[in-house]
């Protein structure tokens, strides 16, 4: 494990098209399935990562809390681009197992040629992109400031707080820190070169 940051994508960027298997479903997931809701949440994930396994209840309550509520504006996906070859706890068949585990009320999809990851910049897991009704970067960062062992409560505070606020239309603030994780595992030459723009990581 490398304890990896996000690369803190520029804000305005445009959500890049996907087009993956649900691990759960097998059904062809897009981008576009998504277009009637206000926002988009995109989360980077893996099974055996300690910085998922920490969140991964909060994770879930996303989801329960977002989608399975009277008012469902917000549409989360959640993708897994992980080396299956060396980390066979991230294979389909496994996070099928996880998802089902959670209950997941979103789709956890499998990213095998890591092509979606290169697309969006994922660096870590967990990491997280938020998307407004255009489909615009609002948001990249943490979940909140809980860690492995830090002791501090894992609450989703920060991620809340950027997805309520865009949820009313209201611009959310750029002052976002990092979301802190594992190193998403390349495939052997798949590694992508990845730079922070030190005028927009914070």
């Amino acid at each position: 494990m490398v304890k990896t940051s996000s690369t803190m994508l520029p804000l305005g960027t445009l959500a890049p098209n996907f087009d993956l298997p649900d691990v759960v479903s097998g059904k062809i997931i897009l981008l576009s399935d998504f277009a009637n809701k206000k926002a988009l949440l995109v989360i980077f994930l893996s099974r055996h990562c300690p910085y998922v396994q920490h969140i991964k209840f909060e994770l879930a309550k996303l989801g329960q809390d977002y989608i399975q509520s009277a008012d469902s504006s917000l549409g989360i996906v959640a993708i897994s681009a992980n080396d299956a070859n060396t980390h066979p706890d991230d294979a389909p068949e496994s996070l099928k197992e996880f998802a089902q585990e959670l209950d997941l009320a979103y789709p956890l999809l499998f990213d095998e040629t890591q092509a979606t990851a290169k697309n969006f910049f994922a660096a870590c897991t967990p990491d997280f992109f938020l998307f407004d009704a255009s489909r615009r970067l609002v948001y990249r960062g943490q979940l909140d400031d809980s860690r492995p062992q830090s002791g501090i409560p894992v609450t989703g505070k920060d991620l809340r707080a950027a997805i309520n606020t865009v949820l009313i239309g209201q611009p959310v603030t750029w002052q976002q820190k990092p979301s802190i994780g594992c190193n998403i595992k390349w495939k052997p030459g798949n590694e992508p070169v990845y730079f922070k723009n030190p005028a927009i990581a914070v």
